[in-house]
Protein backbone atom coordinates (compact mmCIF):
# COMPACT_ATOMS: atom_id res chain seq x y z
CA UNK A 1 0.00 0.00 0.00
CA UNK A 2 0.98 3.77 -0.97
CA UNK A 3 -0.15 6.68 1.18
CA UNK A 4 -2.55 7.93 -1.09
CA UNK A 5 -1.32 12.02 -2.97
CA UNK A 6 -3.03 15.07 -2.42
CA UNK A 7 -5.33 16.56 -4.84
CA UNK A 8 -3.55 14.31 -7.58
CA UNK A 9 -0.31 16.75 -7.48
CA UNK A 10 3.01 15.76 -8.49
CA UNK A 11 5.00 14.42 -5.45
CA UNK A 12 8.13 15.13 -7.40
CA UNK A 13 7.68 18.89 -9.16
CA UNK A 14 10.63 19.75 -11.54
CA UNK A 15 11.60 23.13 -12.93
CA UNK A 16 14.48 23.41 -15.35
CA UNK A 17 15.53 27.43 -16.43
CA UNK A 18 18.58 28.54 -17.77
CA UNK A 19 20.15 25.03 -17.62
CA UNK A 20 19.44 25.05 -13.63
CA UNK A 21 16.79 22.27 -12.29
CA UNK A 22 15.41 22.72 -9.72
CA UNK A 23 13.70 19.24 -7.99
CA UNK A 24 11.38 19.42 -5.18
CA UNK A 25 10.43 16.36 -2.94
CA UNK A 26 6.11 17.09 -3.01
CA UNK A 27 4.58 15.06 -0.41
CA UNK A 28 4.38 17.70 2.52
CA UNK A 29 1.61 16.41 4.40
CA UNK A 30 3.51 13.21 4.50
CA UNK A 31 7.01 14.93 5.64
CA UNK A 32 8.07 14.03 2.06
CA UNK A 33 8.45 10.32 3.09
CA UNK A 34 10.63 8.42 0.22
CA UNK A 35 7.48 5.92 -0.76
CA UNK A 36 8.26 3.50 -3.66
CA UNK A 37 6.35 6.22 -6.25
CA UNK A 38 8.69 8.79 -5.04
CA UNK A 39 11.93 6.54 -5.38
CA UNK A 40 10.98 5.45 -8.49
CA UNK A 41 9.85 9.04 -9.82
CA UNK A 42 13.53 10.33 -8.75
CA UNK A 43 14.88 7.72 -10.49
CA UNK A 44 13.29 8.16 -13.70
CA UNK A 45 14.27 11.98 -12.73
CA UNK A 46 17.72 11.57 -12.57
CA UNK A 47 17.69 9.28 -15.87
CA UNK A 48 16.33 11.68 -17.94
CA UNK A 49 18.22 14.93 -16.70
CA UNK A 50 21.71 13.20 -17.15
CA UNK A 51 20.67 12.29 -20.85
CA UNK A 52 19.75 16.35 -21.26
CA UNK A 53 22.73 18.25 -22.13
CA UNK A 54 21.14 21.64 -21.70
CA UNK A 55 20.79 20.42 -17.78
CA UNK A 56 24.09 21.75 -16.34
CA UNK A 57 23.46 21.73 -12.62
CA UNK A 58 20.35 20.42 -10.22
CA UNK A 59 19.17 21.62 -7.04
CA UNK A 60 17.15 19.13 -4.54
CA UNK A 61 14.88 20.68 -2.07
CA UNK A 62 11.56 19.69 -0.28
CA UNK A 63 8.26 21.33 -0.45
CA UNK A 64 6.60 22.32 3.54
CA UNK A 65 8.25 22.08 6.58
CA UNK A 66 11.01 19.59 6.19
CA UNK A 67 13.28 18.41 3.99
CA UNK A 68 12.61 14.76 4.09
CA UNK A 69 11.41 12.32 6.29
CA UNK A 70 12.85 8.89 5.23
CA UNK A 71 11.39 6.11 3.88
CA UNK A 72 7.39 5.34 4.19
CA UNK A 73 7.02 3.56 7.42
CA UNK A 74 3.32 2.91 7.10
CA UNK A 75 4.06 1.95 3.79
CA UNK A 76 7.32 -0.63 4.77
CA UNK A 77 4.55 -2.20 7.49
CA UNK A 78 1.72 -2.48 4.63
CA UNK A 79 4.26 -5.45 3.52
CA UNK A 80 6.88 -6.13 5.54
CA UNK A 81 8.14 -9.40 3.94
CA UNK A 82 11.74 -9.55 3.01
CA UNK A 83 11.72 -9.53 -0.63
CA UNK A 84 9.08 -6.52 -0.58
CA UNK A 85 11.91 -4.93 1.85
CA UNK A 86 14.49 -5.89 0.25
CA UNK A 87 13.56 -4.65 -3.11
CA UNK A 88 12.44 -1.39 -1.26
CA UNK A 89 16.27 -0.37 -0.22
CA UNK A 90 18.02 -1.92 -3.22
CA UNK A 91 15.43 0.96 -5.47
CA UNK A 92 16.51 3.25 -2.85
CA UNK A 93 20.58 2.47 -3.02
CA UNK A 94 20.01 2.66 -7.11
CA UNK A 95 18.84 5.89 -7.08
CA UNK A 96 21.81 7.16 -4.70
CA UNK A 97 24.36 5.35 -7.00
CA UNK A 98 22.56 7.18 -10.08
CA UNK A 99 23.19 10.55 -8.01
CA UNK A 100 26.59 9.95 -8.17
CA UNK A 101 26.79 9.21 -11.25
CA UNK A 102 24.90 11.71 -12.53
CA UNK A 103 27.30 14.17 -15.09
CA UNK A 104 25.72 17.19 -13.17
CA UNK A 105 26.23 18.38 -9.63
CA UNK A 106 23.36 17.92 -7.24
CA UNK A 107 23.08 20.80 -4.68
CA UNK A 108 20.86 19.70 -1.43
CA UNK A 109 18.88 22.13 -0.48
CA UNK A 110 17.43 21.18 3.42
CA UNK A 111 15.57 24.03 5.31
CA UNK A 112 13.92 21.30 8.09
CA UNK A 113 14.81 18.63 9.45
CA UNK A 114 16.35 15.64 7.54
CA UNK A 115 16.30 12.08 8.61
CA UNK A 116 17.15 8.36 7.89
CA UNK A 117 17.11 8.18 4.21
CA UNK A 118 16.15 11.92 4.17
CA UNK A 119 19.54 12.65 5.64
CA UNK A 120 21.00 10.26 3.36
CA UNK A 121 19.47 11.86 0.46
CA UNK A 122 21.09 14.83 1.57
CA UNK A 123 24.33 13.90 2.12
CA UNK A 124 24.38 11.62 -1.07
CA UNK A 125 24.01 14.99 -2.57
CA UNK A 126 27.91 16.60 -4.02
CA UNK A 127 26.91 19.79 -2.75
CA UNK A 128 25.10 20.45 0.53
CA UNK A 129 23.43 23.35 2.40
CA UNK A 130 20.99 23.85 5.33
CA UNK A 131 18.84 26.41 7.18
CA UNK A 132 20.54 27.14 10.98
CA UNK A 133 17.34 25.77 11.67
CA UNK A 134 17.36 22.69 9.97
CA UNK A 135 18.00 19.19 12.46
CA UNK A 136 19.49 16.05 11.38
CA UNK A 137 19.50 12.54 12.52
CA UNK A 138 19.63 8.73 11.58
CA UNK A 139 17.07 7.50 13.77
CA UNK A 140 16.51 4.60 12.96
CA UNK A 141 18.18 2.79 16.30
CA UNK A 142 15.00 4.24 18.54
CA UNK A 143 13.13 1.78 16.63
CA UNK A 144 14.38 -0.74 16.12
CA UNK A 145 15.95 -0.71 12.84
CA UNK A 146 19.54 0.46 12.66
CA UNK A 147 20.17 2.81 9.39
CA UNK A 148 22.69 0.65 7.68
CA UNK A 149 21.85 2.01 4.12
CA UNK A 150 22.05 5.64 5.47
CA UNK A 151 25.37 4.36 6.83
CA UNK A 152 26.68 4.19 3.68
CA UNK A 153 26.38 7.39 2.29
CA UNK A 154 27.18 8.85 5.99
CA UNK A 155 30.25 6.92 6.19
CA UNK A 156 31.57 8.47 2.89
CA UNK A 157 31.04 11.74 3.66
CA UNK A 158 32.22 12.03 7.35
CA UNK A 159 34.53 10.59 10.00
CA UNK A 160 33.61 7.04 11.15
CA UNK A 161 33.31 8.15 14.62
CA UNK A 162 31.07 10.81 13.56
CA UNK A 163 28.58 8.60 11.40
CA UNK A 164 28.42 6.17 14.16
CA UNK A 165 27.67 8.87 17.25
CA UNK A 166 24.49 9.80 14.63
CA UNK A 167 23.60 6.31 13.82
CA UNK A 168 24.26 5.04 17.73
CA UNK A 169 22.51 8.12 19.31
CA UNK A 170 19.89 8.47 17.13
CA UNK A 171 19.05 12.04 17.66
CA UNK A 172 18.63 14.74 16.06
CA UNK A 173 21.89 17.17 15.45
CA UNK A 174 21.80 20.73 15.06
CA UNK A 175 23.02 22.40 11.68
CA UNK A 176 26.36 23.50 14.07
CA UNK A 177 27.19 19.88 14.29
CA UNK A 178 25.92 18.61 10.72
CA UNK A 179 28.55 21.52 9.16
CA UNK A 180 31.56 20.09 11.88
CA UNK A 181 30.61 16.71 10.97
CA UNK A 182 30.59 17.31 7.14
CA UNK A 183 27.36 16.64 6.83
CA UNK A 184 26.89 19.48 4.77
CA UNK A 185 28.81 22.68 3.40
CA UNK A 186 27.00 25.53 5.09
CA UNK A 187 24.39 26.50 7.64
CA UNK A 188 23.05 29.54 5.95
CA UNK A 189 19.93 31.81 7.80
CA UNK A 190 16.11 30.29 6.70
CA UNK A 191 16.07 34.06 4.78
CA UNK A 192 19.23 33.63 2.69
CA UNK A 193 19.10 29.76 1.83
CA UNK A 194 17.55 29.67 -1.84
CA UNK A 195 19.45 32.38 -2.52
CA UNK A 196 22.48 31.27 -1.52
CA UNK A 197 22.18 27.87 -3.10
CA UNK A 198 20.98 29.26 -6.34
CA UNK A 199 24.34 31.52 -6.28
CA UNK A 200 26.29 28.32 -6.37
CA UNK A 201 24.54 27.02 -8.99
CA UNK A 202 24.62 30.14 -10.78
CA UNK A 203 28.42 29.55 -11.12
CA UNK A 204 28.62 26.15 -11.40
CA UNK A 205 26.16 26.51 -14.56
CA UNK A 206 28.31 29.04 -16.09
CA UNK A 207 31.61 26.58 -16.23
CA UNK A 208 31.63 23.98 -19.04
CA UNK A 209 29.41 21.25 -17.98
CA UNK A 210 31.69 19.11 -20.02
CA UNK A 211 34.76 19.48 -18.17
CA UNK A 212 32.20 19.31 -14.81
CA UNK A 213 30.84 16.07 -16.04
CA UNK A 214 34.56 15.11 -16.68
CA UNK A 215 35.60 16.15 -13.22
CA UNK A 216 32.33 14.55 -11.56
CA UNK A 217 33.15 11.12 -13.02
CA UNK A 218 36.47 10.94 -11.87
CA UNK A 219 36.16 12.26 -8.48
CA UNK A 220 33.57 10.06 -6.96
CA UNK A 221 35.45 5.92 -8.00
CA UNK A 222 39.06 7.25 -7.02
CA UNK A 223 38.10 7.67 -3.37
CA UNK A 224 38.25 3.55 -2.98
CA UNK A 225 41.37 3.68 -4.54
CA UNK A 226 44.86 3.15 -3.16
CA UNK A 227 47.10 6.19 -3.17
CA UNK A 228 49.00 5.29 -6.69
CA UNK A 229 46.13 3.30 -8.25
CA UNK A 230 43.89 7.29 -7.73
CA UNK A 231 46.74 9.20 -9.30
CA UNK A 232 47.25 7.04 -12.21
CA UNK A 233 43.83 7.58 -12.63
CA UNK A 234 43.60 11.27 -12.08
CA UNK A 235 46.84 11.26 -14.55
CA UNK A 236 44.83 9.54 -17.25
CA UNK A 237 41.79 11.48 -17.06
CA UNK A 238 43.00 14.66 -16.32
CA UNK A 239 44.81 13.48 -20.11
CA UNK A 240 41.92 12.96 -21.94
CA UNK A 241 40.52 15.86 -20.36
CA UNK A 242 43.13 17.87 -22.14
CA UNK A 243 42.29 16.64 -25.39
CA UNK A 244 38.39 18.16 -25.29
CA UNK A 245 37.43 21.46 -26.60
CA UNK A 246 36.60 22.99 -23.73
CA UNK A 247 40.13 22.71 -22.30
CA UNK A 248 41.82 24.04 -24.94
CA UNK A 249 39.35 26.66 -25.53
CA UNK A 250 39.84 27.72 -21.43
CA UNK A 251 43.06 27.84 -21.24
CA UNK A 252 43.46 29.83 -24.22
CA UNK A 253 40.93 32.68 -23.31
CA UNK A 254 43.34 32.45 -19.68
CA UNK A 255 46.35 32.83 -22.02
CA UNK A 256 45.08 35.21 -24.41
CA UNK A 257 43.12 37.12 -21.49
CA UNK A 258 39.42 36.82 -22.11
CA UNK A 259 36.37 35.05 -20.79
CA UNK A 260 36.09 31.59 -22.62
CA UNK A 261 33.00 30.58 -24.87
CA UNK A 262 31.99 26.84 -23.70
CA UNK A 263 30.60 24.27 -26.52
CA UNK A 264 29.80 22.03 -23.21
CA UNK A 265 28.31 18.50 -23.20
CA UNK A 266 26.54 17.93 -26.87
CA UNK A 267 24.12 15.01 -28.08
CA UNK A 268 25.32 11.83 -28.77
Amino acid sequence: MTTPKIDNEPILIRDVQDGICLLTLNRPKFLNAMSTEMLTELQNAFYEIGDDVAIKVVILKGNGSIFCSGHDLKEMRSDPSFDTIHDLFLLCSRMMVTMNNLPQPIIGQAHGIATAAGCQLLVNCDLAFASEEARFATPGVTNGLFCSTPAVALTRNISHKHAMEMLLMGELFDSEDAVRFGLINKAIPFDQLESTVMKYAESIASRSSLTIAIGKKSFYPQLSMELEDAYAHASRIMAENMQERDAIEGIDAFLEKRQPVWQGRQKN
